[in-house]
């Protein structure tokens, strides 16, 4: 991709066009509606992490999904303007750490503030896009919607046999026997494949336990099916009780101004740098930093931070 933006920018066709205020202030702007009352869209999207991200070939670095929700629940709670909360969810999941830590963050949002919380799930809210949704008071997913995918994966690869052919030891030096477990190196232990499943059926027990607690409704007669990692699509996971409705951004919007107990509310976006997001949907320069367009369109040279060998809530095809 690198190689590609050279070749770009020598034919006179890239153009990298810098954005930001430079300072870290986290600024409101109304998308929607008029009112003195507040409905605030959050987004949730992408792979949910802990850590930053990178874009702009590494240019630019982007505070986490976790850094990003925290500090804007912060500053909602300071706003007793705000009626009601919508988490706008268009994600496959991430880091199990990421996604406990934010449905933490929202619950404790409403226990203090008394402020009704609505999931609303975009294209895909599944695994740990759904996790975070547990949180909410009201769950509604468009009627294209994939959900679910309730379970854990820790991703891990065997190399061995590649490494015998090509004629590599595998030479670490370890403290003690279980210190290099998952290491693609060599062929993993029955004893380590068992530890390491303990730690997989604990933390799938918590997501189980969260979905429980979350959805009262559940259809605990097919508890087994919903919770063996299955993605729904929305009419699926209406019946079962995964969601509360089935429904479009208007009628987000309308549960919402219901459960602030209003008729008319304007509805906010957070954001930082000098772009502010002008509609609900629309992309913002939430962090600051560089757009770049090849030809007038434009190249998107993001990647995430995830390290391979850590427990995560994700859906991955």
């Amino acid at each position: 991709m690198s190689l590609l933006v050279v070749i770009l920018a020598l034919a006179g066709c890239v153009v990298i066009s810098p954005f930001g205020r430079g300072d870290n202030d986290l600024h409101e702007t109304t998308v929607q509606g008029e009112g003195a009352r507040k409905i605030l869209w959050l987004p949730i999207s992408g792979f949910i992490s802990d850590a930053p991200s990178q874009r702009a070939l590494g240019l630019v670095q982007q505070p986490s999904t976790l850094a990003t929700i925290s500090r804007a629940l912060d500053k909602a709670a300071e706003d007793d303007a705000i009626g009601a909360v919508v988490l706008r969810i268009n994600s496959p999941g991430g880091t199990v750490a990421a996604a406990d830590e934010i449905y933490a963050r929202i619950a404790r949002y409403r226990r203090e503030t008394g402020v009704p919380v609505i999931a609303s799930f975009g294209g895909v809210a599944a695994s740990g896009g759904y996790y975070v949704a547990m949180a909410a008071d009201r769950v509604i997913a468009q009627p294209t919607s994939i959900t679910g995918s309730i379970g854990v994966i820790i991703p891990g690869v065997n190399a061995s046999g590649l490494l015998d052919k090509i004629g590599v030891d595998n030479a670490s030096y370890v403290s003690a026997a279980h210190k290099d477990i998952m290491s693609p190196l060599r062929e993993a232990t029955p004893e380590e494949r068992a530890i390491v499943q303990k730690v997989v059926d604990s933390l799938f027990k918590r997501f189980v336990s969260v979905v429980e607690a979350g959805r009262p409704e559940l259809d605990r007669d097919h508890l087994d099916d919903i919770t063996d990692g299955r993605i729904f699509a929305a009419d699926d996971a209406l019946r079962l009780g995964l969601i509360d409705k089935i429904g479009h951004i208007d009628d987000v919007l309308a549960l919402a101004r219901e459960s602030a107990g209003v008729d008319s509310a304007r509805v906010i976006r957070y954001y930082q740098g000098r772009s502010a997001p002008d509609s609900i949907l629309s992309e913002s320069a939430a962090t600051g930093g560089l757009r770049l367009q090849a030809a007038g369109m434009p190249v998107d040279l993001s990647f995430e931070s995830q390290a391979a060998a850590q427990p995560l809530y994700l859906w991955r095809p």
